[in-house]
């Protein structure tokens, strides 16, 4: 089954033209199926790029997906057009009577502020208590998630001294979780970020590490009291998510490190390889089925035990 997309969002297109299957919304309605609902809030500047890379990944099940696109209510994107705003998101406050299936929040270009000095803080922490009573289970990705470990258990994150840049071996120390299913022992993962969190100050508060290394730290994590994934790298990245920003930095005159393990032989010259694509599919696949098999069909049951 495929995922359901407004036939003029870009991604309804590009997710087409590689293969994956894509039902309108006047299809899907054929069905005497109820779809899981999953939303997206997306809090990355370039919009149009990462709703598709979700939309990529959470529509290779074999499941009928609703895929609902949700925004801040005040904040303004000012790197995506108004049109394309007002045409597909709905603001939180709009949506916050209904129910989901699953939430993913995506990370946010914004490590370097203390998280009560985001200007949308406050909306945010509404969405996350609001996931514990309308939404079954929640992915928190990388800024997304290390919120969600702030604001529930008070776990801090931590400046790094240098980027965390490029692509980086994890271990598998969870083999029997639902969500590593058909996992490698080790595997590697795109990692862009300024901040870590510590994995004893993760597991002092209930929160299980399920893949992770001494290099980078905790990469994906549980939290099963919130019924949340928390995730601080990137498997929904694009091949050449890293070299666009990397060939930004550049060109603007940043100080930037080419990023490790990315470039064949590490030359920038070179086009990367994508070797996290398939634990990508993996670990979104792992995470719908584990939906699918626990939420309730009655919508109005979500939140209530």
């Amino acid at each position: 089954m495929p995922i359901t997309l407004p036939q003029d969002l870009p991604a309804y297109r590009i997710l087409g033209d590689e293969g994956v299957m894509v039902m309108s919304d006047d299809d899907a309605t054929r069905q005497d199926i109820r779809p899981l609902r999953i939303a997206l809030l997306n809090l990355m500047p370039m919009k149009i790029a990462t709703e598709t890379q979700f939309a990529r990944l959470i529509g290779a099940t074999p499941l009928q997906i609703e895929f609902t696109l949700v925004r801040m209510s005040e904040h303004q994107s000012r790197h995506t057009a108004p049109e394309h705003m007002e045409t597909f998101y709905h603001p939180f406050q709009e949506v916050k009577d209904q129910r989901f299936d699953g939430l993913i929040i995506t990370g946010a270009p914004i490590e370097h502020l203390p998280f009560d000095q985001v200007t949308y803080w406050d909306e945010l922490t509404e969405v996350m208590d609001w996931t514990q009573t309308n939404v079954h289970h929640t992915f928190g990705v990388c800024w997304g998630g290390m919120a969600m470990a702030w604001h529930f258990h008070g776990v801090p994150k931590h400046m790094l001294d240098h980027k965390a840049f490029g692509c980086f071996p994890v271990q598998n120390e969870a083999p029997a979780s639902p969500y590593l299913r058909g996992f490698s022992d080790e595997c590697v993962i795109p990692i862009s970020r300024w901040t870590e969190m510590r994995r004893n100050e993760l597991e002092a508060a209930g929160i299980d590490v399920l893949l992770g290394s001494e290099e980078t730290g905790p990469c994906l994590v549980e939290d099963r009291a919130r019924r949340a994934l928390y995730i601080f790298n990137h498997f929904e990245y694009d091949s050449d998510t890293l070299k666009r920003e990397y060939d930004r930095d550049v060109s603007e005159g940043r100080p930037i490190n080419v990023p490790g393990n990315y470039y064949p032989q590490n030359d920038p010259a070179r086009l990367p390889l994508n070797r996290w694509r398939s634990h990508a599919h993996l670990l979104y696949g792992n995470w719908i089925n584990q939906i699918y098999q626990t939420t309730p069909f009655d919508l109005t049951r979500i939140g209530k035990g």
